[in-house]
């Protein structure tokens, strides 16, 4: 059996899936390294090598989404959340070697989420959509008349859109980015920041409890269950960021649908996305003809299935 082999590599997880004749056979998922290029790139290999060992068969081709900037010969640079990313990495050559020159496709991480759930999942009816991924950053995926846009490189970076002129600084360095506000990365920071003010919050409580060393989503949303002021505020923060950027596109684009997933937007879901919707609407041109709202149908897996999508599986 001929396995294409999809990963999604982000600032907390290396995600894979073994796909065969369109269907998912095999997963794994690994931390992504905070350490360096070399180790992100070895823990790729291990975890692409545990995916396609749950299933009989050979690795035929590999696609992988990944943050940043990439080339036509699958160099990556200027990924923020990836740890050592931010210099030029060579990526596809380097894990194609690792594999005895199976070929290797690298693209934009959102985009190949964007990919799965167009090609496997809630996008299935739809021609013009775009994905909205919100997760360490944020990141979007634009398909028009069934075809991805990647234009010159940010076609459908919604997360650097801006929506408040000298607002909170984003990752990316730039201020008032819907990032800056949204992504998850950005919300720590600025939990951080009021709390040191002093703010109450048990955020940080909950993530040490939890055993981590960041802010994650689940540990978002277990603040937002405790009634966490402050948490509360900056989701509502968030979704104001968003449902702004999301008009601008819908007032621009006239798209038949948004999927809203993500780390932050698979966990906090449905009334996460209905909150952005509500807030969208009155800001459009044509609010009787809003885009539909969807969550993902794939969930956590959309970034590696439409990987192997983009690869050809």
């Amino acid at each position: 059996m001929d396995l294409t082999i999809g990963v999604d590599l982000g600032g907390t997880k290396v995600q894979a899936v073994a796909v065969a004749n369109q269907r998912v056979v095999g997963e794994a998922r690994r931390p992504t390294p905070q350490t360096d290029a070399t180790a992100v790139v070895d823990e790729i290999v291990a975890t692409v090598k545990e995916a396609a060992s749950a299933a009989p068969g050979k690795v035929v081709r590999i696609g992988i989404g990944t943050p940043g900037t990439i080339t036509g010969d699958g160099h990556v640079s200027k990924a923020t959340n990836v740890p050592g990313f931010m210099e030029d990495v060579p990526l596809g050559p380097s894990v194609s070697k690792a594999f005895g020159g199976v070929p290797v496709a690298v693209d934009n991480d959102v985009r190949a989420a964007a990919m799965g759930e167009f090609h496997r999942g809630a996008g299935r009816p739809y021609r013009d959509l775009l994905g909205v991924f919100v997760g360490t950053g944020v990141g979007g995926g634009l398909i028009l008349g069934g075809t991805v846009r990647r234009g010159r490189g940010s076609a459908g970076e919604i997360g650097h859109t801006s929506v408040k002129q000298g607002g909170r600084q984003c990752s990316c360095g730039q201020r008032g980015h819907v990032e800056a506000y949204a992504g998850r990365m950005c919300i720590e920071l600025a939990a951080r920041r009021k709390q040191a003010e002093g703010a109450d919050t048990v955020l940080f409580e909950i993530m040490k409890r939890k055993g981590r060393d960041r802010v994650t989503s689940s540990v978002i949303a277990d603040a937002l269950e405790r009634g966490d002021a402050l948490t509360h505020a900056l989701i509502d923060k968030a979704v104001e960021a968003l449902a702004i950027g999301l008009a601008n596109v819908q007032n621009t684009l006239d798209l038949e649908a948004m999927i809203v997933g993500g780390g932050l937007g698979d966990r906090l879901g449905a009334p996460f996305i209905r909150r952005i919707a509500d807030a969208m609407t009155p800001r459009l041109r044509v609010p009787e003809h809003p885009p539909v709202m969807l969550a993902t149908q794939l969930g956590d897996l959309s970034g590696a299935v439409g990987a192997a999508v983009i690869a050809g599986g």
